[in-house]
């Protein structure tokens, strides 16, 4: 019996220290002025507009990388068809300048092989001004 007649006791020491703990805890946050809630709040504009403009700043430059990394892959493949070519070309000077194909095409020309065939010997010792004879 004793603990239902201090029920009531109970329930009113809990909403007196629930109000005191209320009350301290709003005590513990200082009252600010309106001016320096302006100034936070321009602050905090400030620091956004700030973040925001370098989150543009590092997409534009991240746009820019991306760009020249598709120019620099379009190059390289340019490049590679360029070296491709060359090479063809030169398998087809190497064919055109082939022995027999030049053979072929001077016979087409209406060239005939020398039968008595001349070699052409250059010695620096004959015929020179300095060697004392003409020839």
């Amino acid at each position: 019996m004793a603990m239902t007649a201090l029920a009531p006791a109970i329930t009113r020491s809990r909403e007196i220290i629930a109000t005191k703990t209320a009350e301290v805890a709003l005590k513990l946050v200082p009252e600010l002025s309106e001016q320096t809630q302006e100034n936070r709040k321009y602050f905090a504009k400030f620091v956004s507009v700030v973040g925001v403009l370098a989150l543009m700043f590092l997409l534009f430059i991240n746009t820019l990388l991306a760009q020249d990394a598709f120019t620099l892959s379009h190059l390289k493949l340019e490049s590679k068809m360029v070296s491709d070519q060359r090479e063809a070309i030169a398998r087809q000077i190497d064919n055109l300048s082939s022995p027999e194909n030049l053979s072929k095409a001077a016979a087409a020309l209406g060239m005939k092989p020398s039968q008595t065939p001349t070699f052409l010997t250059i010695d620096p010792k004959i015929g020179s001004p300095g060697s004392g004879t003409n020839g």
